[in-house]
C-alpha cells in the first residue's frame, strides 16, 4: 500500500469498514509512514470533534444573509 491508497481508503478505515486484509496492509503502511499517520490521526480527530459537537445557532442576520446567498447562487429555497 502507498500513500495514495491510504488517502483513498481513509474514510472506510476510520469508519471500520475495510476488509481485514486491506486494513492490515494500511496499518503496516502507517507503521512506517509518519505523514500518513498524521493525516489519519488528524482526520480521525476532526471527525470526532464534529460528531461530538452540537449545532451552533446562527444569529438572525447571518442566517438571513446565508439564505439570500443560497437563493441567489444556487436557487435554494429558504425557510
Amino acid at each position: 500500500m502507498n500513500c495514495k491508497n491510504v488517502i483513498r481508503e481513509i474514510s472506510d478505515y476510520i469508519d471500520g469498514d475495510l476488509d481485514l486484509s486491506v486494513r492490515q496492509e494500511l496499518e503496516r503502511h502507517l507503521e512506517h509512514c509518519t505523514e500518513c499517520k498524521i493525516v489519519v490521526d488528524q482526520t480521525r480527530m476532526t471527525v470526532q470533534l464534529f460528531c461530538d459537537s452540537r449545532p451552533i445557532e446562527l444569529p438572525g442576520d447571518v442566517k438571513s444573509r446565508l439564505h439570500d446567498a443560497l437563493r441567489r447562487n444556487f436557487g435554494v429555497k429558504g425557510h
